[in-house]
């Protein structure tokens, strides 16, 4: 047996003692093409927990055979697979049985791309004409949506350059450096289809790692060249003649002025701090900052920490912190809903780290388990039932038995401190602000270093903050952990579109519109990556949302230069239809609830942050640009 292969057989039988059978099971179907592990007695037992049972409820001698079975397979010579691409018929067969229900058929050519058996990205119908070399764009933030754009954009041979103000790669992810900061999706669905491989330590991974893993890819994908770092965008006007964006753009001290036939912001949505008016804030002797701006070279360790807001960021900070620190006070204005996720914290095995990265199609098939579990699955319990009679604490029946689930478990976490426990059960539906995972939040509560605090903040003095019954608690540090400005989004840049008209001008109100969140009347030749009505609010992930519309970026130039069209600028028409048909889909869903207060709706009530799409309709819908939704002037 030649050494190579033995080494890979003795490394795989010592792996699949822990290996997921499900997944296994589709590795079978790939490399032997044998169609009767989809059936009984193979078939895996239906499992809805979001990291699942391995086993997939098979008794242990079929296990043990599934895992004799994928041994065999590997034995040399090194074999190849049967079945590549199942195409959508086998796809959807196989899908059914990984997850032991019932799987549309609309999704199959969806997740083909979402593993990367098909490309998700558009070809040229004939050949790379020579105009593409001309068609100059410039994509404004080196973040996901950057990054996934440049990939894109370099496959089909278009000149782009990316301008980034920090000093490094990766959005939020190189912003973000507070203690616990983290993804809160699974790490192997919040990556990009074309670099799914990856070896991550854990399932929902650290801020590190993440970063670390976009650095990567742009270095694999080599993209780094056309980046320029610490370089800031100043401004851009439409110019109507030369038919192309004039931009001003600030590099070491010098203002340089580009001129790019194709604009695009990809900056998303949570890109600037959201730091709140406090009387006194000016006043305080220690360290106040957003927790976006975090110091590099602070330590807690033995300080008293003020922590006001309990989103996202808090409930990873606070845990984190939470035994190092003197004294940490957690100033609430509103309880958030927290989803216990067995194994959140788990690093995964050496030996299922060594499966994800070699084992043939193993990766694919347990991307496609997360993302269908933090997928689509969730958004009926979002839907309003009409009849429901309780809509006051929920919206419909399973959505009521979600709150009631969470509600035991809020009562279990602090059953030695009542207290608490009203203090932490929000009076609104689940899942109406998006929803956040358990961390060690509700045990952190209890320890005696932590304070938490429902009154009102009155102002801020030198030493400390005073609620508004005249209670003053010192700090030695404070930070904002209050989100971002998402309702600004591109507006808050200086882009000019025809005749002049700013972008935040176009948005006023804090009402942010865009056709597909990515296109906007006036506006031509202009792209807003991950704008108004494209965030993902019921689950999945940011990058696949990127990804959609770096398909419909690039087809669009495609066509365009296919065509010879100079222009394309989205008609109002079909703008204003379109977001009709969100706000008529939002009215259905729970983030329009009434009493309903998020970061997703603004002053007029409207939701202007979240799709209320499922994953797979969005997909469809930004998968083949239609040109006649387009006003176009030819080059």
């Amino acid at each position: 047996m030649n050494l190579q292969y033995a080494s890979f057989r003795t490394r795989l039988e010592a792996s699949l003692a822990g290996a997921d059978m499900r997944v296994l099971l589709m590795v079978l179907v790939h490399m032997t093409g044998n169609l009767r592990w989809l059936e009984s007695p193979y078939r895996p037992k239906r499992d809805v927990s979001l990291i699942p049972d391995p086993s997939a409820g098979l008794p242990v001698s079929i296990q043990d055979e599934i895992r004799h079975a994928v041994a065999d397979v590997f034995s040399p010579p090194f074999p190849r697979p049967v079945i590549s691409d199942p195409g959508n018929d086998l796809m959807r067969r196989m899908m059914s049985t990984c997850l032991g229900e019932t799987v549309p058929d609309e999704y199959a050519p969806l997740i083909r791309e979402e593993m990367n058996l098909i490309s998700r990205l558009p070809e040229w119908k004939s050949g790379r004409p020579e105009a593409a070399s001309s068609t100059h764009v410039l994509i404004v933030g080196a973040g996901v949506c950057g990054i996934a754009l440049a990939v894109g954009l370099k496959n089909a041979g278009i000149p782009y350059t990316i301008i980034e103000k920090r000093p490094d790669v990766g959005g939020t992810w190189s912003t973000n450096r507070y203690p616990g900061c983290g993804v809160d999706t699974p790490n192997h669905s919040y990556s990009f289809s074309f670099a799914q491989k990856n070896p991550w330590t854990r399932y929902f991974s650290q801020r590190e790692e993440i970063h670390d893993y976009l650095r990567r890819v742009a270095d694999d994908f080599a993209i780094l060249p056309n980046i320029r770092l610490e370089t800031e965008f100043l401004s851009s006007s439409w110019d109507e003649k030369a038919g192309c964006w004039i931009s001003f753009i600030r590099s070491g001290g010098e203002i340089e002025r580009v001129e790019s036939r194709i604009l695009i912001t990809a900056i998303g949505q949570l890109s600037e701090p959201s730091t709140p008016k406090i009387e006194g804030a000016e006043d305080f002797q220690g360290q106040l900052f957003h927790s976006a701006n975090w110091p590099d070279d602070l330590s807690v360790d033995g300080k008293r920490i003020a922590v006001i807001g309990t989103g996202a960021t808090a409930m990873q900070l606070v845990p984190t912190v939470a035994d190092r620190v003197a004294s940490i006070t957690v100033y609430q204005r509103t309880p958030q809903w927290a989803r216990p996720i067995a194994g959140y914290a788990d690093p995964i095995s050496e030996a299922n780290r060594w499966l994800l990265e070699k084992l043939p199609f193993y990766a694919e098939w347990f991307r496609f388990n997360m993302f269908w579990r933090y997928g689509d699955g969730l958004l009926p319990l979002l839907r309003k039932d009409a009849s429901w009679t309780n809509p006051d604490r929920s919206v419909n029946r399973a959505n009521d038995r979600h709150r009631e689930e969470m509600i035991a478990f809020i009562r279990s976490e602090l059953a030695d401190r009542p207290d608490l426990v009203e203090k932490c059960i929000p009076d609104y539906p689940p899942y109406g602000k998006r929803i956040l995972l358990d961390n060690g939040w509700y045990r952190a509560l209890m320890k005696r270093s932590v304070d938490l605090v429902t009154t009102p903040i009155d102002h801020i003095t030198s030493d400390g903050i005073v609620t508004n019954d005249g209670v003053s608690r010192p700090a030695d540090v404070i930070v904002y952990s209050t989100g971002f400005r998402v309702d600004e989004m591109a507006g808050r840049l200086d882009i000019r579109g025809r005749d002049g008209v700013p972008l935040r001008d176009a948005w006023k109100q804090q009402n942010p519109t865009a056709y597909l969140g990515l296109t906007v009347p006036g506006f031509p030749n202009f792209f807003c990556m991950l704008g108004p009505n494209s965030g993902p609010g019921h689950g999945g992930s940011v990058i696949f949302q990127a990804e959609c519309q770096t398909r419909y970026i690039a087809s669009s130039l495609l066509q365009m230069i296919e065509n010879d069209i100079g222009a394309m600028e989205v008609r109002q028409d079909v703008h204003d239809a379109y977001v009709k048909s969100v706000d008529d889909e939002h009215e259905q869903l729970i983030w329009t609830h009434p009493g309903m207060s998020t970061y997703y709706r603004n002053g007029l009530g409207r939701v202007f942050s979240v799709m209320p799409w499922r994953f797979v309709d969005y997909w469809a819908m930004t998968h083949d640009p239609n040109l006649e939704d387009y006003h176009v002037r030819r080059a």
